[in-house]
C-alpha cells in the first residue's frame, strides 16, 4: 500500500507546491509522452532522473521513495513477463542475450518513469487546487468533482486496507502461506470489509452532498482563481523545449542502444 501512500498530498511551502497545476501536469505529460516515445535504455535513464530536481526543492524525498518502493512489485512482474515472452516468442538465440536484458530493464524503466512523475505531480498538488484548474480548463464540473473525489479517496482506501490487513493479521489470518489460489482466498476477508467500508463512505458522501444542495445551481463561484505566473510560464516553455527535443530525437536522431556504446 505504500504506493498509493506516495500520491496523497503533502502540504509543505515550496516553490513546487505554489506551481499551478496546468503546468505542472503539462510537464508530466511531457515526461509520459517522452518515456512513450523513447524504447531505449539511455534516454529513460535520462527521464528517471528529470524529475528529481522537483523531489528535492519540493521536499518530498520520503514520499517519493515510498511511492518507488511500493512500484517495485509492479516493476519486477513487467520486467518478468517482457523477458519470458520476448524470450520465449522471438528469434532470440537460446541463452538470453544483452539486448533481451536490456529490452526488460527498459520497459520497467519506462513504468518507473510514469509512475516517479505521477507521484511528484500528485504529492505537490492540492485536490482543491486541481479541481479548480480542471474547472478553470472548462471541463464540467461534474467530472472535476468525481476526479478529484477519486483523488482524494484512493490514499484513504489504501490506508484503509492496510488497516484491515493488520487487523486480521492479529486474528490468525496468514496471507502469505499456501499457494496462488490459497493466498487469494485468504484475501477475501480483507476485500469484504474493505468493500463494505467504501459503500458506507460513499453513502456519506452522498448525504453530504445532498445536504449542501450539490447541484442546485448551475453557475458557480470559487473563492479563488488560479492564474499562471513567471515560474508556471518557465516550466511550460521548458516543457515544450522538452518536447520538440524528444520529436527530433524520435524522428530524426537513432540512439544507439546501452550494449553497443558499452562494447566500444
Amino acid at each position: 500500500m505504500s504506493m498509493f501512500e506516495g500520491f496523497r498530498f503533502r502540504r509543505v511551502s515550496s516553490v513546487v507546491h505554489l506551481l499551478d497545476p496546468r503546468a505542472k501536469f503539462f510537464f508530466v505529460c511531457v515526461l509520459f509522452i517522452t518515456a512513450i516515445l523513447n524504447s531505449k535504455l539511455p534516454p529513460l535513464i535520462l527521464l528517471f532522473f528529470v524529475p528529481l530536481p522537483f523531489v528535492l526543492m519540493a521536499g518530498v524525498q520520503r514520499e517519493w521513495i515510498r511511492s518507488m518502493r511500493g512500484a517495485l512489485f509492479f516493476a519486477f512482474i513487467i520486467f518478468l513477463f517482457n523477458f519470458l515472452f520476448t524470450y520465449l516468442y522471438t528469434e532470440y538465440p537460446q541463452v538470453p542475450s544483452a539486448p533481451l536484458l536490456e529490452r526488460s530493464i527498459a520497459m520497467t524503466l519506462r513504468f518507473l518513469v510514469l509512475v516517479e512523475s505521477f507521484s511528484v505531480f500528485f504529492l505537490t498538488t492540492s485536490p482543491d487546487h486541481l479541481g479548480l484548474a480542471l474547472e478553470q480548463s472548462h471541463i464540467p464540473y461534474e467530472f472535476c468533482f468525481a476526479f478529484t473525489t477519486a483523488v482524494r479517496f484512493v490514499p484513504v482506501l489504501a490506508e484503509e486496507a492496510q488497516t484491515i490487513m493488520d487487523a486480521q493479521k492479529a486474528r490468525g489470518l496468514e496471507l502469505e502461506r499456501g499457494n496462488f489460489l490459497k493466498r487469494v482466498r485468504n484475501y477475501i476477508p480483507i476485500l469484504i470489509p474493505l468493500i463494505v467500508g467504501a459503500i458506507r463512505r460513499s453513502l456519506e458522501l452522498a448525504e453530504a452532498m445532498e445536504s449542501r444542495a450539490w447541484g442546485a445551481s448551475e453557475k458557480r463561484t470559487n473563492l479563488y482563481v488560479l492564474k499562471l505566473k513567471r515560474n508556471d510560464y518557465l516550466l511550460v516553455l521548458i516543457s515544450v523545449l522538452m518536447l520538440i527535443l524528444a520529436v527530433y530525437v524520435w524522428l530524426y536522431i537513432p540512439i544507439p542502444s546501452l550494449t553497443i556504446l558499452l562494447s566500444f
